[in-house]
């Protein structure tokens, strides 16, 4: 029996992540509160009385039942037609948010590509990381190559995946191929092994007063260096956090300079993006140094419940920051590089707010 896709269900974008081929097909009713359909799983539209709505309708495929059990997709009859892609039908208030259909079908790919040992509530329960990897994956894609001038462009064939598997899914996932890629003299490497860390881009900031000229950093711990044996893993650090699949880079920042110091910050300067470890870590992160009222009393404890947080501000004078980072004391990697960016360009951001 075929199936009428609507919604973002009937995007290009999904229809392709799912290996799905159509013809056009049209309905009674329109679509109704559909903002996050295919990104969260409770949150397909309604199919409302009045008017016509155009889907695309299919044969079902194996690709197809997996995604709808994970998204809770049920088929529903609607003129006699089966119809999925909708979470039912009446009349709800309406909402003015569009889907997404190119982070919908990120969220697809991923949820096929997970080993089928992987049950539909785990992978349920992971929508919002695959949320947060599908936008990186995006952001990625429509940032201009680096390295221009030195680093030749080279074209989508110029990495080979012969095999890929996912030895481990949890909150974040580990990912394994083989690949063979083009080699500098215009040859093909051999066939090679390759694990690497799925976890998302993330975004960082050094709070920074000009006016009192001192800093805000924040202490926590942190599990990575206390498996490596540090014995200090109560780092200090920058306010940072994951980009949601739903917002900005610039909003993802803000959010968590409130949920980690209860801060309001005036002005974000855009310090530079980087990947951390790019041998085995897919995180790429947007620094920044942001303007804020850092007074007397702004420091405390702050964090999120829900994420077990317990996350100690700290106020010091910026001075004190850059001579703990000359002494080796600040073992955070971004906190150190937006240190240094900032004692390096604090005479051109004090001319830019004088400016305004």
């Amino acid at each position: 029996m075929t199936t009428i896709l609507l919604g973002v269900l009937a995007a290009p974008e999904m229809l392709g992540a799912l290996g799905l081929r159509g013809v056009g097909a049209t309905l009674p009713g329109h679509l109704v509160s559909q903002g996050r359909a295919g990104i969260d799983a409770d949150a397909w539209p309604v199919l409302a009385d009045g008017g016509e709505v155009q889907g695309i309708e299919v044969a079902p495929n194996a690709a197809l039942e997996r995604y709808a059990l994970v998204m809770g997709l049920q088929s529903f009859e609607v003129a006699g037609r089966r119809v999925m892609g909708i979470a039912g039908t009446g009349n709800p208030d309406p909402a003015p948010a569009q889907a997404d259909p190119a982070l919908a079908a990120q969220i697809a790919m991923q949820i096929l590509a997970a080993p089928d040992h992987v049950d539909a509530a785990t992978l349920r329960w992971r929508l919002p990381m695959m949320a947060i990897w599908g936008s990186s994956r995006l952001r990625a894609q429509a940032t201009a190559p680096t390295g221009q001038g030195v680093v030749p462009e080279r074209g989508a064939d110029a990495v080979t995946v012969i095999t890929r598997d996912q030895p481990y899914v949890g909150f974040f996932v580990g990912e394994r191929q083989q690949i063979t890629h083009r080699l500098h003299d215009g040859g093909q490497s051999g066939t090679m092994t390759r694990e690497a860390f799925l976890m998302g881009d993330a975004v960082v900031m050094l709070p920074w007063d000009p006016v009192r000229d001192r800093v805000l950093v924040i202490e926590q711990f942190r599990f990575a260096p206390a498996l490596r044996g540090d014995p200090q893993p109560w780092l200090l650090e920058p306010i940072a956090g994951r980009v949601d699949g739903d917002e900005t880079v610039e909003a993802a920042i803000l959010r968590e300079a409130q949920e980690e110091a209860a801060l309001d910050v005036h002005r974000l300067f855009p310090a530079f993006s980087y990947y951390p470890s790019p041998g085995a870590v897919c995180e790429y992160l947007y620094q920044y140094v942001g303007i804020a009222d850092l007074h007397d009393g702004v420091a405390g404890v702050h964090g999120l419940e829900t994420e077990s947080e317990d996350i100690r501000g700290h106020l010091m004078p910026r001075a004190q920051l850059s001579d703990m980072v000359d002494r080796g004391q600040i073992s955070n990697g971004p906190l150190t590089t937006l240190s240094l960016w900032l004692d390096a360009r604090v005479d051109r951001l004090r001319r830019e707010l004088a400016a305004g």
